[in-house]
């Protein structure tokens, strides 16, 4: 029987980033309005698609630089990512970024890496109009009709079960379905608690460090 090929799929925001973005936006610039759509999209009253696309749609195009200039200012880097995709390199594991912010800031905070653009999965912004429109070009396919804008579980089904053992790294409410059918989660924060409450085996971490030790550890152990 031929070994699985293991994918790595990984979140940006408060994950590969140390805090999120799209909330640290809201908060720093505060649109008139915001926090009634957040707390209705924390709370899955309306979903990640509905929600961060009003909450966009609060801003003026015009800011695009100087939202773009505070993001890249404050979002630092989680300790062990450059060694973490070294590592990955190495062991030749395929990895992508799989994240539900958008390219405007994914893009210039993931350029050092040298990640291919067609290995990292995010929602893109038009700034032509008055107001920021977020686009969606990776959206739910069957079976997941959760309105989650970026689907996660969508581009983890491109790569099928029976040949990928697929390893989820997050943190959030975007991380939810995909923890579900993953192989092995890496988890922070609320993912943590949420694998905990639903059963999902998962590994919490702090830093790309830890992961790079268990996945050594497994690999010791045969178990991965």
């Amino acid at each position: 029987m031929t070994a699985k090929k293991r994918v790595i799929f990984c979140d940006f925001d408060g994950t590969i980033t140390l805090s999120d973005n799209i909330v640290a936006i809201m908060k720093h610039f505060d649109p008139a309005g915001y926090k009634p759509i957040m707390e209705d999209t924390v709370s899955q009253k309306i979903t990640l698609r509905e929600g961060v696309g009003a909450m966009f749609a609060l801003l003026p195009s015009s800011m695009k630089d100087e939202i773009v200039s505070y993001v890249l200012s404050r979002a630092g880097i989680r300790d062990g990512f450059r060694e973490f995709l070294d590592y990955a390199k190495e062991e030749n594991i395929d990895f992508y970024v799989t994240s539900g912010g958008m390219d405007f800031f994914i893009d210039p905070l993931l350029e050092p890496f040298g990640i291919p653009s067609d290995h990292i999965f995010c929602n893109s912004a038009d700034f032509s109009g008055e107001r920021i429109d977020i686009l969606w070009p990776h959206p739910c396919q069957d079976p997941c009709h959760n309105g989650c804008g970026m689907c996660k579980t969508t581009v983890m089904r491109r790569f099928p079960e029976d040949e990928y053992e697929r390893i989820l790294i997050g943190d959030s409410l975007t991380d939810f379905e995909g923890a579900k059918i993953a192989d092995l989660v890496y988890s922070r924060s609320i993912l943590t608690d949420k694998c905990a409450e639903l059963g999902v085996k998962h590994v919490p971490f702090e830093t790309f460090f830890d992961i790079i030790e268990d996945m050594k550890k497994k690999q010791r152990q045969g178990v991965l």
